[in-house]
This record gives C-alpha cells, structure tokens and sequence, in this order.
C-alpha cells in the first residue's frame, strides 16, 4: 500500500495552494482556491501554451501546444472523436509527484484535463494510475464528487518501471499487456481505442489549469523569463522518505536540498532512473531549470531529486538499480533482454572488485552495444545512469578495483520496489579453489550470483543467496564438473 508523500513549497504555491491546514482540496474546496477558468477554443488553448512554452512534465518535456495541435489536426484528418489521457502511472520508484496531486489536490488535475477535453471535443478522458492507496481513492472521490463518472474512466495497470511508457500506457489502457510497442507509433495519431489521442503526464494538466486560471501573464510572474512558473520535484529526505517541493524555476538547487533537510552529500542523482548524477560541486551550482541541468550534464526530467548520504556506498547502491533496470526490461529486444542484465552483472562484480578492469570494460562496451537499440528508450535511459555514475564516483570506481571495496555498506538509499520484500534462505555460495577448473557452467546457471573473470574462473558477485535462487543454486553446485561449488549456512 502506498502512502502520501509530504508536500512543501518555496514561495508561494500555485499547484498545492490551499494546503495550509486541509491535507485534501475536495470540489468545494477547490473552488473555493482556484477560480474556475473559462472553457478555451481550441485555437485559444494552443496559443495560451505557446505564450510560455508550457512543457510536458513527464520527463520528455515536449511543447503541449505542438502536441495538442497535432492531436487535433489528426481528429480533423480522420474525422473521428479524440481521447485525453492523464499518465498518472509514476514508474519512476523515487518519483512521488503525482500520486501527491491525486491524493491532495485532484480537482486541479482534472479541471486541466476537462480543459482539453473541451477544446478537442473529446471522446473520454482517461486517468492511467498505478496506484492503490490515498492517491487512487482521492481520484476516485473527485470524480464522483463533479459528476465526470459518465465522463471519466481510471484504468489500473500494473506497477512497473515501464508502464508509464507513452505506448505502454496506451497498450494497457487498450486492455493489451503494457509493454512499449516493437514499433513506434504517434499516440497523437492512434492511441486509447486507436483514436488520436492526448497523452500528458498528471503533472502537465495541472499546470494547464493554473495557466488558464492566472493567464500568460499572470503564470510568467514567477521562474525564468525562458522557463516561466513552477515545477514540482520529488526529494528523497533522510529518512527515506519523499518530499514533493513545488519551487520557481531558477532557485538553486542547494536551497530546495536545505529545505528538505539535507544536502548534496557524495553527489545528487537527477531526473530519476533514467537521469544522469551531479557532483556536489555541480549541484551546489545548478538550478532549477531545465537550461542549468543540461549545461550540467543531467536532465530535470520528472523532477526526482536524490542526494546520496556520505555513509553508504555509491557503487553498491548503482548496481541495484542496475540489477532492477535490468529486471524491468519489456524482454522483446535482444540488446535489453540480454544486455541490460549483463550489465547488471558486470556492475555486481564491481562491487566486488575481484576482476579488475573487466568488469568496468564490460559495464561500458555493453552500454555502448545496448544503446539506440531499443523498442523505446529504455537501455538508453538506463546506460546513461550508469555511465554518468561511473564519472561522477570515479574515486570509488578504482578503491573497489584496488581494495576490493570502499568499507562502506550499501544502506539501500536508492528505491527500489519489492526490494524489501526479497526473502534471503540463510545460504551462502563459495568455491573451493584447489577443486575449481575453470569450467564457466556455474555463470550459466546461476548468472545474478556469479560473474567470469578474463581467466574464466568464477567470481560470486553476491554471497547470499535470495530464496528465488535457492534452487538454481543447488542445481550448479551439484552439476559442477569439479565439485568446487559449496552452500553454506550463513554465519
């Protein structure tokens, strides 16, 4: 089940105005906050976008009004009803934006979205959410309260890192697996019942609806003269859990951090699974905005903040994620499938620092394998994390090479779903090395435990063995060749 995430402003709040002491803006609410904005033409939606380049917050930052124009010229062509789709999904794991605009203020969310819904004389709307806590049933209150029922529909689908892929969703929605498509298609074209459909992320359409309630002048009183308005981030705290901010752009990335009660730490982790890492040093330059990521080399993406605290161990932590991502592969293409999971291996065995500078060799010729290779940006997303991390802990990179660790403990301080819920069996792998040959069976059959040096002998890049692997484990020391596979009872 999950939970609510904490919310907080930097000035005054537009998205969560009226949080004060109410912890939900019901439909009275609501109107009580926020004016009702006027229904827009199509054409005056369009050009209310364009006077601030309103962005999609979903990661891509795409413009909304070349994206809505598309979807209505594409209405007009095929002479059939559009279809408005909210992506409320949240794949990312550290990202909690949308789930707080649900659970605190959804009335906001779907008064943008009735917007375009009326300027496109839409079909539906549709609301994409994985959810299953308060975020779930404050969309399901708001919707009955306004009557949309008859209007409205909320699709559930399952909670993965990919689900909240443009045509993922659009595959769900449609009642298909939601893995990305093998070919790419415009969602504008043919999306939810292969009509040309409206895809933006929660986040999005709530700022239509301020932008429509304060005007382009009004909306621009605030940020960057290039990047006007707010942005909503999520920020990891130190206590692990989120904290949804709603700042101006421009304000430095240092000062929403000290809010949060925290600092840069070993580094600052950027725009989520798919995002890139700051140093310190670049995060107490940067600002929020997409401009100050970019010349940093990141990308604010969803706007998912995580400083890495100086007590855990960097490169362990990025080989989760790196196993994780791997997991989370649609598994239709090969270079995913197969390459991200490799990678993921190549990164445990980092960790362990026992091969060298293969291990590392390995992590960036399979990145560069993997790359523009995808059905959908996936293993691109996921090598540039990767990479990006390797830059930026370069120091810890060569004490695992040549110490074989950094002595510090990997404390789980990048989220991962379902993690905690891992079983361990009690059982250690080991090699008896007077027996090993050689043989490389054991790399076939139990690779997540075991990576091959460039001499072909063993490396066990995760003694404990998780109860999921208990078998096969059991199944390669009983089938080596030598008899050097051991399990034991953890100490």
């Amino acid at each position: 089940m999950s939970t609510t995430p904490r919310v907080t402003a930097m000035g005054r709040p537009r998205l969560l105005a009226g949080l004060g002491r109410i912890p939900r803006l019901d439909a009275a609410g609501h109107r009580r906050v926020h004016r009702v904005p006027a229904r827009l033409t199509a054409g005056e939606l369009t050009a209310l976008a364009e006077q601030v380049d309103l962005r999609g917050r979903g990661g891509a930052a795409f413009p909304f009004a070349r994206k809505f124009a598309a979807v209505q010229k594409a209405a007009a062509r095929s002479e059939r009803p559009p279809v408005v789709l909210v992506n409320a999904t949240e794949g990312e794991p550290a990202s909690s934006k949308d789930k707080a605009l649900l659970a605190h203020v959804p009335h906001l969310v779907l008064a943008g979205a009735m917007l375009a819904v009326g300027a496109l004389r839409a079909k539906e709307l549709v609301i994409g959410i994985t959810d299953e806590g308060s975020a779930a049933r404050s969309l399901r209150s708001a919707l009955a309260e306004t009557g949309l029922g008859t209007r409205a529909r909320v699709v559930q689908l399952p909670e993965r890192f990919i689900t909240g892929e443009s045509g993922a969703l659009v595959r769900g929605v449609n009642g298909e697996t939601p893995i990305p498509p093998g070919r790419k298609g415009r969602t504008a074209e043919s999306g939810v019942d292969r009509l040309p459909t409206l895809l933006s992320n929660a986040e999005t359409f709530a700022q239509l609806a301020v932008l429509a309630e304060l005007g382009a002048e009004g909306y621009r009183a605030v940020g960057t003269t290039a990047e006007p308005g707010t942005v909503l981030l999520t920020v990891t705290a130190p206590d692990g859990g989120h904290i949804v901010v709603e700042t101006p752009t421009g304000v430095s990335l240092a000062e929403v951090l000290h809010r949060c009660g925290t600092d840069a730490g070993q580094g600052v982790m950027i725009g989520g699974y798919h995002g890139a890492w700051l140093t310190p040093a670049q995060a107490a330059a940067a600002t929020v905005s997409r401009e100050s990521m970019e010349a940093a080399g990141a990308a604010l993406g969803a706007g998912i903040v995580i400083p890495l605290p100086r007590d855990t161990c960097p490169i362990g932590e990025v080989a989760r994620v790196a196993a994780y991502m791997g997991a989370e592969s649609a598994g239709q293409c090969g270079p995913c499938r197969l390459g991200l999971p490799a990678i993921a291996r190549s990164f445990g065995a980092l960790v362990a620092g026992t091969t060298g500078d293969e291990a590392l060799a390995a992590i960036r010729s399979g990145s560069a394998i993997v790359r523009g290779r995808g059905a959908c940006s996936h293993p691109d997303g996921t090598t540039r994390f990767l990479l990006s991390a390797l830059k930026v802990f370069k120091d810890d990179v060569d004490t695992h090479l040549n110490s074989g660790g950094c002595g510090r403990p990997t404390r789980r301080v990048l989220p991962i779903p379902g993690e905690e819920t891992e079983e361990e069996s009690g059982r250690q792998l080991a090699v008896d090395w007077s027996r090993c040959a050689g043989h490389k069976l054991c790399s076939h059959l139990i690779p997540d435990l075991v990576e091959l040096d460039r001499f072909g002998y063993p490396v066990i890049t995760r003694t404990d063995v998780p109860s999921r692997l208990l078998r096969d484990t059991v199944k390669a020391a009983e089938m080596c060749p030598a008899l050097a596979l051991s399990i034991r009872s953890r100490a």
